[in-house]
């Protein structure tokens, strides 16, 4: 009888410590308002517009402006003004934005692919003009890294699974294992835009992750395909993955490589954008 009433105990404190954590998450749920930890569980949304412009690049398009190697992108819809990572320094990066007349003070977010410095060197710099803004980061990022950027007065926002970030635009969430990288998804009436950085999970596992979370035709694909390198043939093997995914359009820069870019052009022929630093693309 001791053991039951033993028993019993142990499942009624089990039960009461399994409640008082639901509990304390949909607090923290509530209190963050970000979707931090939420998973896209509702109806997709589209934007009408969207124009990207390349900030940051290894290579050229406007003559201009500076490259570097890194890559940062700014997405603006008619909802959001979003900068896709920040290139390896905010020198470069905030020259750049000057040139192209466009001011820190616009951005309402920053997302961040992955923890390497040619893709978070320019943060610092940009938050010195701007730190009113958003910092979606994978959850994988050092506690230090975002203890800087609430230093600077910004808010940072870990990010694990796929979550909506503003109508119609959303992060895949935390992909790969060694180098963990978030890619941006924005969804238009032409089907959705994969952004990614370097892509180290591997270019076409994000883009059929892209796919899987949207359940979308797939537009553009750009940014660094990571595919620097590579032999001719498994790139072939790649470019034919894009074509069995439904990619139209592509635009590698970044780390994607000379090879990568011509192999996707001679494909993709008018549907090849040569993108570098200072190319615009407006949908």
């Amino acid at each position: 009888m001791k053991v039951k009433k033993f028993i019993l105990v142990i499942i009624v404190i089990l039960l009461i410590i399994a409640l008082f954590g639901i509990k304390i998450k949909m607090q923290k749920v509530a209190e963050l308002g970000q979707g931090e930890e939420i998973g896209i569980d509702k109806e997709i949304t589209k934007v009408k517009n969207v124009s990207i412009t390349t900030i940051y690049d290894n290579y050229q398009y406007n003559p201009g402006l500076k490259t570097g190697w890194g890559f940062s992108c700014l997405v603006k819809t008619e909802n959001i003004t979003l900068l896709f990572d920040t290139g390896g320094d905010s020198e470069t990066l905030l020259s750049n934005m000057e040139k192209l007349k466009i001011l820190p003070s616009e951005v309402d977010i920053i997302v961040l692919s992955h923890i390497h410095g040619d893709h978070t060197g320019g943060l610092k710099g940009f938050l010195e003009k701007n730190s009113k803004v958003k910092v979606y980061l994978p959850k994988s990022f050092p506690s230090s890294f975002k203890t800087d950027v609430e230093s600077e007065g910004a808010t940072a926002i870990d990010v694990h699974e796929p979550i909506e970030i503003e109508k119609g635009t959303y992060t895949t969430g935390e992909l790969g294992v060694l180098i963990k990288e978030q890619s941006l998804i924005i969804n238009t009436e032409k089907g959705i835009i994969v952004i990614t950085g370097c892509a180290h999970p591997g270019i076409v596992n994000i883009v059929r992750k892209a796919k899987e979370i949207t359940n979308e035709n797939i537009y553009l694909v750009l940014g660094g395909f990571h595919l620097g390198g590579v032999s001719d043939s498994n790139l072939k093997i790649i470019i034919a993955d894009f074509r069995k995914l439904g990619v139209e359009k592509v635009a590698p820069c970044h780390c994607s490589g000379d090879r990568c870019r011509e192999l996707f052009k001679e494909e993709y022929k008018d549907n090849f954008i040569s993108n570098g630093v200072g190319k615009i693309i407006e949908i």
